[in-house]
């Protein structure tokens, strides 16, 4: 009786420990290290808008939307991304969750509709609670959805064209959670929009830094990223210049708008990019891609904030 007792808590533990490792996996598949753009979206959104007060109400829904545009529509994007690529990770990264058989296909699927459904939900009940007689958050998060479907799915697929598909990357990282946050506590307006789709190609310049891993998969695949349409020495300069250009005339823009200390603080975050661009990414954009990415990112995403402050006052 001893032994079967024994053994009962080792199948247990052991079935503790099956599930700890799914979740673990499930978590993998979200990708939590590409949340935080999106949360920093929300923030300047909010920012942007001029009405965001420092009360619990205001900090509660900021955080239930930074849940929806990171964990849950993000994790949505990334989850249904490896699921459309399982076939060019097999080549690349045959070590990951789906190529890898760790988690099995009807487990991704239910994984995909419940992110996606969660998320609604709270861009809905964000409309609500912001009492939009539109429902915005609402459409913009569908939207979105849409957006990361097409992306990866066939037959549209636009990650196959390095163009469309990295600045449709950009704008789902630096527009829409902006869009999101501005709504929710302000005003969506068309000036608004254009200069964070502007801020987009700067974003299509951060995804094109992940491509150059991936050339011999995306090659086989028939994929048409810009280090395989143009060589990896064209898109590395292609790559710096729509990041650098970019934030530039932004602060050009601020400028001309009678907002020069809010410019000359975004070309002071430009000019270390450049330096980390030419001490790293230029050098080698594959052996430094993760180097260059912690080095130089954090001026651009407070770049970002400088410019969401410019337009709130």
């Amino acid at each position: 009786m001893k032994f079967f007792g024994h053994f009962d808590a080792f199948v247990l533990i052991l079935s503790i420990c099956v599930v700890q490792n799914k979740w673990k996996i499930r978590l993998q598949l979200t990708k939590p290290v590409t949340w935080p753009p999106l949360v920093w979206g929300v923030v300047c959104g909010a920012a942007a808008s001029g009405n965001f007060q420092w009360t619990i109400e205001d900090v509660a829904k900021s955080i239930v939307c930074m849940l929806m545009s990171g964990p849950f529509l993000t994790g949505y994007t990334q989850t249904i991304n490896d699921w459309y690529d399982r076939e060019i990770d097999a080549i690349n990264e045959p070590y990951r969750p789906i190529p890898s058989g760790a988690i099995s296909e009807n487990e991704v699927i239910t994984q995909i509709w419940v992110l996606l459904l969660g998320g609604l939900s709270l861009a809905g009940l964000l409309d609500v609670w912001a009492g939009h007689d539109f429902p915005i958050v609402f459409y913009l998060a569908v939207g979105g959805s849409l957006l990361s479907y097409i992306y990866s799915a066939p037959p549209l697929k636009l990650k196959q064209n390095g163009w469309i598909g990295n600045f449709a990357l950009g704008a789902s990282y630096i527009s829409l959670p902006w869009w999101a946050g501005q709504a929710l506590f302000g005003t969506l307006t068309p000036d608004i929009i254009v200069l964070t789709l502007l801020y987009s190609i700067a974003g299509l310049g951060i995804a094109i830094v992940n491509d150059f891993k991936s050339v011999e998969g995306d090659r086989a695949m028939g994929l048409q990223s810009l280090p395989v349409a143009f060589g990896t020495e064209a898109a590395k300069w292609i790559c710096v210049g729509a990041i650098d250009i970019t934030q530039l005339s932004v602060a050009g823009y601020l400028l001309a708008t009678g907002k020069q200390y809010y410019a000359l603080a975004l070309l002071g975050l430009i000019i270390p990019q450049v330096v980390f661009q030419f001490q790293y990414f230029l050098k080698d954009p594959v052996k430094y891609d993760v180097k260059y990415q912690a080095s130089a990112q954090p001026f651009l995403v407070l770049g970002l904030l400088v410019t969401a402050l410019a337009t709130s006052h």
